[in-house]
């Protein structure tokens, strides 16, 4: 390699660079070539230089980058374009490796940022901002610079609109910021990339009103007419993520829009119709259709899922509709297209008969037909997921069974496990179908896969009880634990051999119950599960108490709340505090930054005043918070015993601590310190932090299986409270429960509305809710609650009154 740097011919010399490069990973003497390319990158031929500095820079590891430092800093300020841009973005790749070194070079990267060529000046401005990242402040200055001093390439331009965005964002700064205000300015550049870029960035604000939209909109609405088939797919496709926030702000380009549906890009022509759909009345949703059916086989199968993306979100819009648009889908069903395609139309179909009842016969009756002969098994169990759930509810069960058996006859051990499931659900819901579905059980029994017999002989001996609760307990509902905790609790449980019956109540529930959409894992047993669960949020909870000696007797942990804030975003001392429930006892983790960089805080705890019959066990403290390094402190907290409805308690919070001062530059504190204290604002415990929310996809059976034996009923009036929707949304979040069937959605012009919800309270008792809700003078709710222990129905409806 080295004796071809002494050939002259420029290709051979670029191939040698490139070929170092290549081979960075695996040589180990590359000082030999060190010299070679250091000589290469100072010499007089402009055309090596550049490549030998990014062949060089690939080869250098940190010791010895302090040699080549001089000759970078020089290579930064070359008054050739391709050397300095060369020499910015390796010190880009080297910022990763050598972030000290690197930030020496500022000064030069500066000089840099004003060049003329446009190239230089984007990699100056680009490294400049990496090396200021982790500090707010130190981006915020360059902005300011770099937004008044203005300019001249358009690629640094977009850089400059990402980073102010970026830092709106992060500050959520509001629309009079300057930074908004330069983002806008640029709407009137001179370059279409950054008039674009200025676009896009206000389009995708967070909180942003139609009115601060509008400049961004009628700019996008200019290039819709533009020669460029680039710019019109750009608008175009912008428009359309605006249409699904704010489609009244898109409505005064329809008409430009609507020119678009002829346009020779099928792209942009699918793109324009599918933002008419998400913006156009309801009378124009028929004609938009035919439009569509006239080109949908001659685009791709991306371009499928955005129009079937739209068809769903203008089923919710204009629900009436929903015939047109269902044959519309069928027919797409049966196209040639790939599996995200045909998921797209299935996810599609599913929510449009779980919005609209009067269209399930015929959305199942589709989705029958499609899997006769659907090749994919994730689509061929959700829709047998499906079928076991809605099928057994319509007025004529026994037709969907023909479609159920012929996939334990035909398909692969997946599908069959999945049709075994949803055909016991048919035997349980209906009585006069039992005889039949026991046949097919039995017939099953002799499948040539373990996981398909496993289910047959479960199902068949199950349904021969005909008890209502098993039915429930094990056809309907199932378990709703962690997998990876009933692992562990299995695991735990064979170490150390006991007279006493494993007890299920020991295991963890699983933290995000299953909605219904993602439940056809489920039924696919037996297709390959990734090696390892990932664990939940609660599990690691879980292993980070359990290391504390304090916590190891309290028992398996019941739920863990989301983080409360407990101080201002900008004050000296960040704190926030997590719930963490136990059977009889609160763990309060209290994650505590301190944000200033000359003190030491340490012994650090935070001490709580109950205010109802709660006691304060025990204070485990953080030892040391330096500057801005999160560290934790731990509460421990007994529930009362005496009262068990006492489940409410607001704690007032003080931190208390030992500060050191400290030298801000190199951190070391001084010898002495001081005793203070922070006061916290006030935290909460509710009946939410005692329920864990599950999933019962028949809430009707679950509510049979729990019987009346501890229900209990009251009549409220609530308060301050107009419409059904709100009431719901306040009953959801103050009990912390699941609604169940879709029952959180309330219809239309509705003066009345069930509610279910489903939950776990501490120590695994099972609760039910079911609330009416009537709509009057303001909204009267009746409540009736069921549990397996009745201290628990007493808790839910002292909580409410």
């Amino acid at each position: 390699m080295t004796r071809l740097f002494q050939s002259n011919d420029q290709t051979l010399r670029r191939m040698c660079y490139l070929t170092i490069k290549e081979m960075a990973n695996i040589s180990e003497d590359v000082i030999i070539v060190t010299s070679s390319l250091t000589k290469d990158m100072t010499g007089k031929e402009d055309v090596y230089r550049g490549p030998a500095i990014r062949a060089l820079c690939r080869i250098t590891d940190t010791t010895m980058l302090q040699a080549i430092e001089r000759y970078m800093k020089q290579a930064i300020v070359d008054k050739v374009p391709s050397v300095s841009s060369s020499a910015l973005v390796s010190s880009l790749h080297m910022v990763k490796m050598s972030y000290d070194v690197v930030k020496r070079w500022v000064n030069e990267a500066q000089e840099a940022a004003s060049s003329d060529n446009i190239m230089v000046q984007y990699h100056a401005l680009g490294l400049l901002y990496h090396l200021r990242k982790n500090d707010r402040l130190a981006v915020t200055k360059m902005l300011n610079k770099f937004t008044k001093s203005g300019l001249k390439s358009p690629f640094a331009y977009c850089m400059l609109i990402r980073i102010a965005s970026k830092l709106l964002d992060e500050t959520e700064g509001g629309h009079d910021s300057p930074l908004f205000d330069f983002i806008e300015s640029c709407l009137r550049n001179k370059n279409e990339m950054v008039v674009y870029e200025a676009a896009s960035a206000i389009v995708h604000m967070p909180n942003c009103t139609a009115r601060e939209l509008a400049p961004a909109v009628s700019v996008l609405q200019l290039f819709c007419s533009s020669p460029k088939a680039a710019l019109r797919y750009a608008a175009v496709r912008t428009l359309n993520k605006v249409a699904m926030k704010h489609p009244s702000a898109v409505t005064a380009c329809n008409l430009d829009l609507e020119n678009l549906i002829t346009d020779s890009n099928r792209s942009i022509a699918t793109l324009a119709i599918t933002t008419l759909l998400k913006t156009g009345s309801e009378s124009s949703v028929d004609r938009l259709m035919k439009q569509i059916s006239s080109f949908v086989s001659e685009i791709s199968d991306e371009f499928k899922v955005v129009v079937v993306q739209a068809i769903s979100a203008l089923c919710q819009k204009y629900p009436r509709k929903h015939s047109v648009m269902m044959n519309f889908l069928s027919n797409m069903l049966r196209d040639d297209g790939g599996f995200e395609y045909k998921r797209a139309i299935v996810d599609c179909i599913i929510s449009i008969i779980e919005e609209n009842p009067e269209s399930k016969e015929t959305g199942l009756a589709h989705l029958c037909e499609f899997i006769e002969d659907c090749e994919h098994t994730v689509l061929a169990t959700k829709i047998l997921h499906l079928l076991g759930k809605e099928g057994p509810r319509t007025p004529q069960p026994s037709k969907y069974i023909r479609f159920i058996f012929n996939r334990v006859v035909l398909e692969s051990e997946a599908v069959r496990a999945a049709a075994v499931s949803a055909l016991a659900k048919f035997g349980a819901q209906n009585d006069d179908l039992l005889p039949s579905v026991l046949v097919l059980m039995q017939r099953c029994m002799m499948d040539s896969d373990d996981e398909v017999r496993d289910r047959a002989t479960f199902y068949m001996n199950v349904l021969q009880q005909k008890q209502k609760a098993l039915n429930a307990a094990y056809i309907f509902n199932g378990l709703s634990v962690s997998i990876p905790g009933l692992e562990k609790s299995l695991h735990q449980y064979t170490l150390e051999p006991s007279e006493k019956p494993f007890d299920m109540k020991s295991v963890p529930l699983a933290t995000t119950p299953i909605t219904e959409q993602k439940m056809e894992i489920a039924p696919v047993a037996t297709s390959k599960l990734p090696e390892k669960l990932a664990p939940s949020r609660q599990d690691i909870y879980q292993e980070q108490l359990a290391s504390i000696p304090e916590f190891q007797a309290l028992g398996p942990l019941f739920k863990s709340s989301e983080p409360v804030q407990l101080t201002e975003a900008e004050t000296e001392y960040v704190v926030r505090c997590i719930k963490h429930t136990f059977a009889r006892h609160m763990v309060f983790q209290f994650d505590c930054t301190n944000t200033l960089n000359d003190q030491l805080l340490q012994k650090v705890v935070v001490q709580m005043e109950p205010s109802e019959a709660y006691e304060v066990t025990h204070y485990i403290p953080a030892p040391s918070l330096p500057y801005s390094q999160p560290g934790s402190s731990y509460t421990l907290v007994r529930l009362p015993d005496d009262d068990p409805t006492a489940v409410s308690c607001t704690f007032s919070c003080t931190m208390k601590y030992l500060v050191r001062d400290c030298d801000p530059n190199t951190g070391e504190p001084d010898d002495d310190g001081y005793d203070d204290e922070y006061v916290l604002e006030d935290l909460e415990v509710t009946v939410a932090d005692h329920i864990q929310k599950v999933l019962k996809p028949n809430f009707g059976a679950a509510w049979e299986e729990v019987g009346d034996e501890n229900e209990k009923e009251e009549t409220f009036a609530l308060a301050s409270v107009r419409t059904l929707d709100e009431a719901v949304g306040n009953i959801i979040s103050f009990l912390g429960m699941q609604p169940c069937e879709r029952s959180d959605k309330v219809p239309e012009n509705k003066n009345s509305h069930v509610l279910f919800l489903a939950g776990v309270f501490r120590g695994g008792h099972d609760v039910l809710v079911r609330a009416r809700l009537a709509l009057a003078d303001g909204v009267t709710m009746q409540v009736t609650v069921r549990s397996t222990e009745e201290t628990v129905v007493d808790v839910i409806l002292a909580s409410v009154g």
